[in-house]
């Protein structure tokens, strides 16, 4: 598939969520939520990354917090200008340790970058964000492959899940070569179990 043609899927997907009104969008996030916080594998993980919902993107303030609540240790993304990485740094407080960073998004106060940062290769569990799925675990991010780095590079001993609502999975997402599968993804039906193989490429990691 031309890049222009995954464009135009990430178009049209993302204009349909963005239609969703935000008692709708908070609806369907509190039952994914919900579906995430009942996963075991989730539940045997110390170490957690997540991201930080911006716009339409199912909300994880919730999460964040009941993850604390459950004595999880918890970091958000923190974007270094310049070389498209992604920092995972700790936080405790997920309304008052954050402000607008990269792109508007909420990011870690800067502060919290002297003594907060994780090393990745700790995570257990990354909640991935993205703009289209579909059952087998393939995903589609925003076009700036943060993720796909982060999750190849800094951490790909990490299970990797994503919340998404279920009008983001089409029949097939058109995956090229540096795109990264995911374990599950959670929309407000059900939970997928997707495994990082289907197509025969980002095969699962042993051990």
């Amino acid at each position: 598939m031309k890049a222009s043609d995954r464009t135009k899927l990430r178009r049209a997907v993302l204009e349909e969520r963005n239609l969703l009104s935000p008692g709708e969008l908070q609806r369907r996030s509190t039952l994914i939520t919900a579906g995430l916080l009942g996963m075991q594998e989730l539940d045997r993980a110390a170490t957690v990354l997540v991201y930080m919902h911006f716009r339409s993107e199912v909300r994880t303030l919730e999460l964040i917090r009941l993850l604390l609540a459950r004595g999880k240790t918890v970091s958000i993304p923190c974007v270094v200008p310049g070389v498209s990485r992604l920092l995972a740094v700790r936080i405790t407080d997920p309304v008052n340790q954050v402000r607008p960073g990269y792109s508007g998004i909420p990011e870690p106060l800067p502060e919290l970058l002297s003594h907060g940062i994780c090393d990745p290769a700790d995570l257990e569990v990354v909640i991935v964000p993205g703009s289209v799925f579909d059952r087998r675990g393939g995903r589609l991010g925003y076009g700036g492959g943060f993720y796909d780095r982060f999750l190849t590079v800094d951490a790909p001993g990490a299970l990797r899940i994503s919340p998404a609502y279920e009008l983001q999975l089409v029949a097939r997402v058109p995956m090229e070569p540096h795109d990264q599968f995911m374990d599950f993804v959670v929309t407000e039906r059900r939970i997928y179990a997707c495994g990082r193989n289907r197509y025969g490429r980002n095969t699962r990691l042993q051990g």
